[in-house]
């Protein structure tokens, strides 16, 4: 696909894909002609075919704009896994030119307050299994919720069914593709949450590039097991789906027995997930018996691959494209993605800039380092967020020269490959001496009996921080840190070597399966 050059959110020249849809309707618009009857999505519940995503979606936006006065750019939050009425309220929201903000339903009640004040939304849909922590967000605040008749209960009542009246006329919206369409709120590790704002044009480059690189086409079925609150969930799965043609299975939540059985029943070709949940999925035995040859694409990201998940993966789906990925909320999913072809010399890599990025590896003074050296990575590109909601300040910071500074770091090889080294904020400082945790978790799972592990900066009084490690293990105790020592001797300098360790049943996860460093660093 041809790309040009264009001024986009004031951040001058930005390259842009010449023939693109211009909205998130064109979209579904677009599929609708071509696959009306094929199913769009399947739930754990129940399935709408493009006929009937499309046409029950203008129905709800058409009670909401008529009875509710839902106008374009208000913000319609949602507390729903993955159910049928999450697509739904997505393209309801793309047709009345409101803004979705999809709340993670784990959070606590506090955390959605804030969300649910700080984005001033105008209507709720909720699970009725959730519906508890907006009655105690009500006790504390009511000024934080609308009106009890803009709060939509799925399940239970079930007031949602009123949105599925047929009885109003959707008026039409005028939608540019620089409009806002999602805010996604980030898991901040300290301080509240940021509203990243994703604009039609950000979600619609994602797609084009999702496309593009993996290959793939209207034949695709994905299962998605990450929440589709999450990017990875609703821009790398559903609605890269939708864009191709192809069928989005879910589920509400992952299941290791499950999730295999699902695979297997519906024949679903690609694959997207965080590796721990391949690494899960190798442990058993249905897995182990069965054959995947019917799966022909398989990416992952956001946490580091490992050698020997990369081989289970290789073996496990002889016929698979394997993509490793990164990308964050504010790169609406990808900013680097691994081609269809690649050397063996690269599987560590997180692929090749998107051909629509403008990355740059940033030493800590703010100069552009070398080829092989490490930096923070700066991103530019027309999949970069437009703002923070409302926070000028995080703007002012994490913005500079129309680059968006990621926080994490890495480098690129002279063939134009990214590697990711560490977030920023996890490097460990150990007497001045810079340790990645990453590559000590790299070399602590090459340990067969370490099942998973996670490293972070313990304070220390003398050497400012030391290597402390967490592992995961059905066979290793305490007793068998010694031999844990001298397997890291083999790889790493003795001062990256781990000095403290602990031993949990499993690390703790944030909801799109990224481990929770912070948690750790308090324990």
């Amino acid at each position: 696909m041809l790309v040009k050059e264009t001024e986009l959110f004031g951040r001058g020249k930005i390259k842009v894909f010449n023939d693109r849809p211009s909205n998130l309707a064109e979209v579904l618009s677009t599929s609708l002609e071509a696959y009306k009857d094929k199913e769009a999505v399947v739930t754990e519940e129940s399935s709408l075919t493009y006929e009937q995503l499309d046409a029950y979606s203008t129905v709800i936006a058409a009670n909401l704009q008529k009875e509710y006065g839902v106008q374009k750019g208000d913000r319609i939050a949602t507390l729903i896994g993955n159910r049928l009425s999450f697509p739904l309220m997505v393209f309801a929201c793309v047709k009345l030119g409101a803004i979705m903000v999809p709340v993670n339903v784990k959070l606590s009640v506090d955390e959605i307050a804030y969300i649910l004040g700080h984005s001033e939304v105008k209507v709720i849909v909720s699970e009725d299994k959730f519906i508890s922590k907006i009655e105690k967000i009500k006790e504390v605040d009511i000024t934080t919720i609308p009106k009890d008749e803009n709060i939509f209960v799925v399940d239970g009542e079930n007031t949602f069914k009123q949105l599925l009246e047929d009885k109003n006329e959707l008026l039409p919206i005028e939608t540019d593709e620089l409009d806002p369409i999602f805010i996604l709120y980030t898991s901040g590790t300290t301080g509240r949450p940021k509203g990243a704002v994703l604009t039609h044009i950000n979600v619609i480059h994602s797609l084009i590039n999702f496309k593009s690189i993996f290959e793939t086409d209207h034949t695709m079925k994905t299962l998605i097991a990450v929440p589709m609150f999450h990017v990875t969930g609703l821009v790398g799965q559903l609605l890269h789906m939708v864009y191709i043609g192809g069928t989005a299975y879910s589920m509400e939540s992952y299941k290791n027995k499950l999730y295999i059985e699902y695979i297997l029943k519906y024949r679903i070709n690609f694959l997207f997930n965080v590796p721990t949940i391949f690494v899960m999925m190798s442990t058993d035995e249905q897995f182990k018996q069965n054959s995947f040859d019917f799966v022909t694409k398989v990416a992952f990201g956001g946490s580091p691959i490992y050698q020997q998940t990369y081989s289970m993966l290789q073996e496990a789906f002889p016929n698979a494209n394997l993509h490793n990925a990164y990308g964050a909320t504010e790169t609406t999913s990808p900013a680097t993605l691994m081609p269809v072809s690649y050397s063996k010399s690269k599987v560590t890599s997180v692929g090749r800039a998107v051909p629509v990025a403008d990355i740059k590896i940033v030493s800590s003074t703010g100069d552009e380092v070398a080829a092989g050296e490490v930096g923070e990575l700066f991103i530019k590109g027309p999949m970069v967020i437009k703002e923070y909601w409302r926070n000028e300040e995080a703007n002012q910071h994490n913005f500079s020269d129309g680059y968006w500074h990621s926080g994490d770091l890495g480098s690129v090889d002279e063939d134009g490959y990214f590697y990711i080294s560490d977030r920023k904020k996890d490097m460990i400082n150990r007497g001045g001496e810079k340790i990645f945790s990453i590559e000590v978790e790299d070399i602590l799972k090459k340990h067969n009996l370490i099942k998973e592990a996670a490293v972070v900066g313990d304070p220390d009084p003398v050497f400012g921080e030391r290597v402390k490690a967490f592992i995961v293990s059905e066979q290793l105790t305490i007793e068998d840190i010694p031999l844990i020592k001298q397997h890291c001797l083999q790889y790493l300098a003795k001062f990256k070597v781990p000095e403290i360790y602990e031993f949990l049943d499993e690390l703790p996860r944030n909801a799109s399966g990224k481990i929770l460093k912070q948690t750790l660093k308090n324990n």
